[in-house]
């Protein structure tokens, strides 16, 4: 994606009220009934209660999702007549796969405050390998058998976010919940650098191969951009947060890569943002309406076209990455039973690496549901028409929220 195409304006559709043509006006694509989407519903594990973390594997074939009681769960989609690449879809359902020996592949959680522990994990990019924290110890599991490798970093501190590092699979970010970002290499055992920039625990990390940086994020509201090579902080800003929406002490602030490696997603409970990096600029911001649900989690697609943003009254928001304006709203009705509580919600949300359509959700009764677009529509809407040169500061997007102030019109 260029320079310029940032650049563009929150602007308003531009429909000709003279037009008699009714088919010509925009319109958001809604989703309510269970027939106008595919989901599917993974088989679950009794023992699971609410799923924390969720992402697929890099081949697309898996999900892996860590639950709040530190328990991992895998399922694997097989090749077949139905599903003849084998990669993970909502019309085929996979299987919740265990080893042969039947182990579980659980973090340690010994002498931790469940109630505290913020679970966290990480997937080596060839998806052998996971990094995983629940509150205590560090665990390198063996995706293929289970088996931990490793444990390593008893708390205090305790780990609140984990990544690979994009070079070398040795080495890892690991985000402390004393405020610290701790550079390691797993294989020597060694602390390569000690971050310090944030006043309290570490939210997000996300990598950047091609400017060389790390960017963080805390619960202290600020983003800061590191230097690998050297490891010292080349920038930090403090998010601008909206006069009405303020983050509570558990709102988490996650940042991630778009696929140009240039440009970063900033999600947080009152809003979603896209960042230029060298600079820290913000280029969109989205804001829910002060009436509406908080963002729970969000995530690119896969080709960093859409941005899939879950919200705690179970809507599903589909944006436009371009632009963040909303096109397509998934509702409730459309993927929970009447009989589930109203309670029940998504608190993560994760992308298919291959199709750009697909998404995951996990909720907070411990299920997982993936989706897709019914095969006739193979899309989620259409975005609202941008009209060059009509910029304007609040656009008429529909009533899940309003875009917050245009930041940055620069070229």
């Amino acid at each position: 994606m260029n320079g310029d195409a940032w650049s563009l304006g929150n602007v308003e559709p531009r429909i000709s009220e003279e037009s008699s043509d009714k088919s010509k006006v925009w319109k958001l694509t809604e989703i309510s009934e269970p027939s106008q989407c595919r989901s599917l519903r993974l088989p679950e594990n009794s023992r699971v209660t609410k799923i924390s973390r969720l992402i697929f594997t890099n081949s697309g074939n898996a999900i892996l999702a860590l639950a709040s009681n530190a328990i991992h769960l895998l399922w694997k989609w097989q090749r077949s007549d139905l599903n003849s690449n084998g990669k993970a879809t909502a019309t085929v359902p996979p299987q919740l796969w265990r080893p042969s020996s039947g182990i579980l592949m659980k973090n340690d959680v010994a002498g931790t405050n469940h109630e505290d522990a913020v679970p966290c994990f990480a997937l080596s990019k060839n998806d052998s390998y996971v990094i995983s924290a629940s509150g205590g110890k560090i665990s390198l599991f063996n995706l293929l058998t289970f088996t931990t490798m490793v444990t390593f970093m008893p708390p205090p501190p305790a780990a609140t976010f984990l990544a690979f590092h994009p070079h070398d699979n040795n080495i890892m970010a690991i985000g402390m919940d004393n405020s610290t970002i701790v550079i390691y290499n797993v294989r020597v055992n060694e602390v390569i650098a000690k971050l310090r920039g944030h006043s309290k625990r570490i939210t997000g990390l996300a990598f950047s191969h091609v400017l060389n940086v790390l960017v963080s994020s805390g619960a202290d509201s600020q983003l800061c951009v590191w230097n690998t090579d050297g490891w010292e902080m080349q920038e930090a800003r403090f998010l601008q947060v909206s006069a009405w929406r303020t983050p509570t002490a558990q709102s988490d602030m996650a940042v991630q890569f778009h696929q140009d490696q240039m440009h970063f997603l900033v999600v947080d409970e009152t809003q979603l943002a896209i960042y230029e990096t060298t600079k820290l600029e913000c280029l969109k911001q989205w804001v829910p309406r002060e009436s509406s649900a908080p963002i729970t989690h969000a995530t690119f697609s896969c080709d960093s076209q859409l941005v899939y943003a879950s919200l705690l009254d179970a809507t599903v928001c589909v944006f436009s990455a371009v632009n963040l304006r909303l096109c397509c709203r998934i509702n409730p009705s459309a993927y929970l039973p009447a009989s589930v509580s109203s309670n029940v919600h998504p608190l993560v949300i994760a992308a298919h690496p291959s199709e750009p359509n697909g998404f995951a959700l996990g909720l907070s009764d411990g299920g997982v549901l993936v989706f897709e677009p019914l095969e006739s529509e193979n899309k989620w809407g259409v975005p609202p028409p941008v009209e060059n040169g009509s910029a304007s500061s609040v656009a008429a997007t529909p009533s899940v929220g309003a875009p917050g102030p245009e930041q940055a019109q620069r070229r």
